[in-house]
C-alpha cells in the first residue's frame, strides 16, 4: 500500500428533511449566493424547502448552471458575488452546481485571471465557504475538492483539485431524486461506477481495504442501479445509490492506491467537441481503453471479474474478455449507450480528440503515464 494522508472535512447529513438542518450550518450574517441549475428545484419541491430553511437569511439566487458548467456563465455568478459580497455559497442540484459553486468560491477573490485557476493550476488562499443540497447522485462532488469546468470559446473541459473549496457540509436525501428523468439517473449510475473504476482497476499494492471497500461499491450499483430506475420512488434503492455515489468518490478507496483517470481525460474532450454527457463518454471509453491496456492491467482485470463478475474461468484471459463485455453490458443495460457510434460519430472523432489531448498536454495518462497520443487513438477507434 502507498503512503496517504486522508481526511474528509464535509460533514454529511443524510436522509429524509435533513435539509432543514442547514440553517444551524450557516451564520445568519452570512450573505448567501443560492446556486442551482435549470429551474427543476422549483417543480419538485426542494427549491421551497430550502428557501424555507433559510428563511431568517439574506440569499441571492443564481440559476442556470448548465451540466457541465460553462466558464462563461460562472463567471457571471462571479461579477454576481463581487457585486453583492456575497461570503458563503450553497449550491442546489447535481455535481455541475456544486463544481461549479466550488470554482466561485475559488474565483471570487482571485486577483488574476481566473482561468488560469484551471489551465494553469493557479494557487488561490482566499475562498469562501460551500454547502451543498445534492440532488443528483452521481459525481461524489459533494464530498471532495473536485471541480470540472468547461470553456465554451475554446472547447476545453479542465479541472482542478483543492480541499480549501470542499463542501463544509451536504445534504443527501434520497427523495429529492424520485423526480429525476431516467437518463440522469441512468447518468448517474455509470459515473460512480467509473469513479470507482478509475481508482480500482490499476495494478496490485496489496491495499486489502480499499479494494475490497471499491468491489462493494461496485456490486451495490450492479444491484441498486437497474432497481432504482425500475422503482423511481422507492426509498432504500435511492438512498443506496446515492450513498454508493458520494462514497465512490469521497477520496477512502483512492487512499493508498495508484490512480488512472485517463478515461475522464479522454471522456472530456469527448464533451468539449461533442456536447455529449458526461456518463455517455465514460461508457464509451472504459471498455475500449480496459481491452487496449488488458496487459498493464491484467491481474487487476481478473481480480475484478472473479470477485465482483463471478467469472472464474482457468483461463485468465477469457475472465479478461468476459469482464470488458459484463462492463460494458451494464453500461447499455442501465440505459447509456456504448459506441461513439451509437452517438452519431464517426471515424473524425479519433483525430479531433487526439489533437484537442495533445493541446491540453494530456499526453501521457493513466496510472503508468504510458496511454500516450497514438494509444489514445487506438482506444476512440476501437469504440466506434
Amino acid at each position: 500500500m502507498l503512503n496517504f494522508t486522508y481526511k474528509n472535512q464535509t460533514e454529511i447529513l443524510f436522509g429524509k428533511g435533513q435539509v432543514a438542518a442547514i440553517s444551524q450550518r450557516i451564520p445568519t450574517s452570512a450573505r448567501i449566493l443560492m446556486l442551482y441549475g435549470g429551474g427543476s428545484i422549483k417543480s419538485n419541491g426542494v427549491y421551497q424547502q430550502v428557501q424555507q430553511a433559510l428563511s431568517q437569511h439574506q440569499v441571492w439566487e443564481f440559476g442556470g448552471v448548465e451540466p457541465n458548467p460553462s466558464y462563461e456563465t460562472l463567471m457571471q455568478a462571479v461579477a454576481l458575488g463581487r457585486e453583492q459580497h456575497i461570503d458563503f455559497i450553497l449550491a442546489v442540484g447535481g455535481g455541475s452546481a456544486i463544481d461549479g459553486a466550488k470554482f466561485i468560491a475559488a474565483a471570487l477573490h482571485f486577483s488574476g485571471d481566473p482561468w488560469d485557476i484551471l489551465i494553469a493550476k493557479a494557487k488561490f488562499t482566499q475562498v469562501i465557504p460551500i454547502g451543498a443540497v445534492l440532488t443528483l447522485p452521481a459525481t461524489g462532488s459533494e464530498s471532495n475538492g473536485n471541480s470540472v469546468v468547461t470553456k465554451k470559446a475554446t472547447a476545453q473541459k479542465r479541472s482542478f483539485s483543492s480541499t480549501l473549496v470542499q463542501p463544509q457540509f451536504a445534504v443527501l436525501d434520497p427523495e429529492f431524486t424520485y423526480s429525476l428523468p431516467k437518463r440522469q439517473i441512468s447518468n448517474g449510475i455509470v459515473d460512480a461506477f467509473v469513479h470507482v473504476m478509475e481508482q480500482y482497476l490499476t495494478y496490485p499494492v496489496h491495499a486489502e481495504i480499499q479494494d475490497r471497500f471499491a468491489e462493494s461499491i461496485l456490486q451495490t450499483l450492479l444491484d441498486v442501479g437497474p432497481k432504482a430506475l425500475k422503482q423511481p420512488e422507492n426509498y432504500q434503492h435511492r438512498a443506496n445509490l446515492m450513498w454508493a455515489a458520494s462514497m465512490a468518490l469521497n477520496g477512502l478507496i483512492g487512499a493508498g492506491v495508484p490512480q488512472d483517470w485517463s478515461t475522464h481525460m479522454i471522456g472530456h474532450e469527448l464533451t468539449a467537441l461533442y456536447g455529449l454527457d458526461h456518463a455517455q463518454t465514460l461508457a464509451i471509453v472504459l471498455p475500449a481503453l480496459m481491452f487496449v491496456q488488458r496487459h498493464q492491467k491484467h491481474a487487476k482485470l481478473v481480480q475484478l471479474g472473479r470477485r465482483v463478475f463471478a467469472i472464474h474461468d482457468q483461463n485468465e484471459d477469457v475472465v479478461i474478455d468476459q469482464t470488458i463485455k459484463a462492463v460494458q453490458d451494464f453500461f447499455e443495460t442501465v440505459g447509456v449507450k456504448t459506441r461513439l457510434s451509437d452517438y452519431q460519430l464517426d471515424g473524425q472523432v479519433v483525430q479531433n480528440v487526439v489533437n484537442n489531448l495533445e493541446r491540453n498536454g494530456m499526453t501521457a495518462l493513466g496510472e503508468r503515464n504510458d496511454i500516450d497520443l497514438k494509444k489514445a487513438a487506438a482506444i476512440l477507434r476501437l469504440a466506434l
